[in-house]
C-alpha cells in the first residue's frame, strides 16, 4: 500500500486528505488499530525520528511524548528515583526500560502531554501498554508490539486507540518537499548526526563536562532538532524537563522552557509530594491542581469551599519564599538552544533554573557577552557550530 486516506486534514473542513509515497514505494507504516489523522501522522513521523536518533546516540531505549508537532517530553531509559516515580504517578507499576523512558517523557510536563502522541524506539511491551492504558493519549508509533501489549492498547478508548507500527528498514529520500500555498519547497533532509563530537569546542573558562551532562546535552539537542523553532530545551537525568517551542524571541523560549523546568523541580518539594489528595481525584485533575498549588494564585483559586473538591484537608500554601529557597537547590541542568543566544539575558534566566551546562551554535556578534555571563556563574558552554531550526 503506497497511500492511506485520512478522515480530514489539520481541520475538519480540509478535505480530501491522505498520506502517500510519491515515488510509488510502499508506506513504511502499518496501522494496527484505530484511524490516525493528519496531525497524528505529523506527530508520529517527527517523534519516530527523534526517538530513533536518541537510541542511536545514547544506546538506550528512548521515548517521546508529542503534541502539535513538537515534543512535550523526551527521555532515555535510566533508573527512576522514588521521588520521580511518585511525581510521574508510576510508583505502583513495575517498569521495563522502555516503560521507564516513556514515564519520564510524559512525566516531565504532564499538562502538555495530556492527549499526546507516543513514540518508542523499542518494542512496546506489556509494562508500557499498562502505563499508557490509564493515561489520556491519542496514539502510539513503535517498531513492534508484544501480543499482550497490542491487546491492551486495542482495548483503549473504546477500541479506537491509534496504534501504528513503523518499518525500521525504511530510509527516506535525501531530498524532501512540501507545499505551501500551492508552491512546492525543496530541501536536503536534515540528516545531521548529533553526538558528543559536537560538544568539543568549549569556549568558557570552565571546561568540565561530565558524562551525564554530555548525555543530557545530546538529548536536548536531538529534541530541539524536532521542535518547532525558535526553541530551547532544558534537560536533566536523561530527560527533557522543559521545552520552549515556537517562540519569536529567544529569551521567551528560555523563559518558557525554564518555567516548565522549575515546575518539574517544584513538584519534588516535600509539600507538593505530601499534598492530601482525595482518593477519587483523577490524574489530570491532580496535575491541574498541583500546577495551581505551585502558582502564586493558589490562595485565590483554591479558596474556602473549593479546596474540598480536591483535598481531604486544606494544605498549607507553598509560599513564594519557600519556592525561591527550593529553586536555589536546583543544579546540574543542561541547556540546548537551536540557534545562538544573542544576549546574556538568556544565561541569566537559565541560571535561575539550575543550568550548569550549555550547548548552542555560537556565531552571534555578542558571543563575548554571552561567554562572559557564563564565566560569571562558572558555567560550561560548548559552541556546536550547527543550527537546528525545524519548520
Amino acid at each position: 500500500m503506497n497511500e492511506l486516506e485520512l478522515k480530514y486534514g489539520c481541520n475538519p473542513n480540509q478535505k480530501p486528505s491522505k498520506i502517500f509515497m510519491a515515488d510509488g514505494r510502499e508506506l513504511p507504516v502499518t496501522v494496527l488499530n484505530g484511524r490516525p489523522g493528519y496531525i497524528n501522522f505529523l506527530d508520529a513521523f517527527n517523534s519516530w525520528q527523534l526517538v530513533n536518533e536518541l537510541k542511536a546516540a545514547t544506546g538506550l531505549p528512548a521515548a517521546a511524548s508529542f503534541k502539535h508537532v513538537s515534543p512535550a517530553g523526551a527521555a532515555v531509559a535510566t533508573e527512576l528515583s522514588e521521588i520521580l516515580k511518585k511525581i510521574y504517578f508510576v510508583d505502583d507499576l513495575e517498569l521495563s526500560p522502555i516503560a521507564s523512558a516513556y514515564a519520564k517523557a510524559r512525566g516531565a510536563d504532564r499538562m502538555s502531554s495530556y492527549g499526546d502522541w507516543v513514540a518508542l524506539s523499542d518494542t512496546c511491551d506489556k509494562a508500557t501498554a499498562l502505563l499508557l492504558k490509564r493515561e489520556v493519549s491519542d496514539g502510539i508509533i513503535a517498531p513492534d508490539y508484544t501480543e499482550e501489549a497490542l491487546e491492551i492498547l486495542k482495548s483503549k478508548r473504546k477500541g479506537t486507540y491509534n496504534v501504528v507500527k513503523m518499518d525500521t528498514s525504511y530510509v527516506p529520500a535525501p531530498i524532501e518537499h512540501k507545499q505551501v500555498y500551492g508552491i512546492t519547497f525543496e530541501q536536503g533532509r536534515n540528516d545531521l548526526k548529533i553526538d558528543a563530537e559536537i560538544l568539543k569546542n568549549i569556549v568558557t573558562e570552565n571546561k568540565e563536562l561530565t558524562e551525564e551532562a554530555k548525555r543530557d546535552l545530546i538529548i536536548a539537542l536531538i529534541t530541539l532538532k524536532y521542535t518547532q523553532s525558535n526553541s530551547v530545551c532544558y534537560a536533566k537525568d536523561g530527560q527533557a524537563i522543559g521545552v520552549g517551542a515556537g517562540q519569536q524571541s529567544r529569551i521567551h523560549c528560555t523563559r518558557l522552557a525554564g518555567n516548565k523546568a522549575d515546575i518539574w523541580y517544584l513538584r519534588q518539594n516535600p509539600k507538593v509530594l505530601n499534598l492530601p489528595f482525595r482518593e477519587d481525584i483523577r490524574r489530570p485533575d491532580r496535575d491541574n491542581t498541583i500546577d495551581v498549588y505551585i502558582s502564586d494564585d493558589y490562595e485565590d483559586v483554591l479558596a474556602d469551599g473549593i479546596w474540598e473538591q480536591f483535598f481531604t484537608v486544606k494544605p498549607e500554601p507553598l509560599t513564594r519564599e519557600e519556592k525561591k529557597e527550593w529553586l536555589k537547590t536546583f543544579s546540574g541542568v543542561s541547556l540546548g538552544s537551536d540557534a545562538f543566544f544573542p544576549f546574556g539575558d538568556n544565561i541569566e534566566r537559565a541560571k535561575r533554573s539550575g543550568v550548569q551546562y550549555i550547548a548552542q551554535p555560537g556565531g552571534s556578534i555578542r558571543d563575548d557577552n554571552v561567554i562572559d555571563t557564563c564565566n560569571k556563574y562558572g558555567m560550561t558552554m560548548a559552541f556546536t557550530g550547527i543550527r537546528l531550526f525545524h519548520h
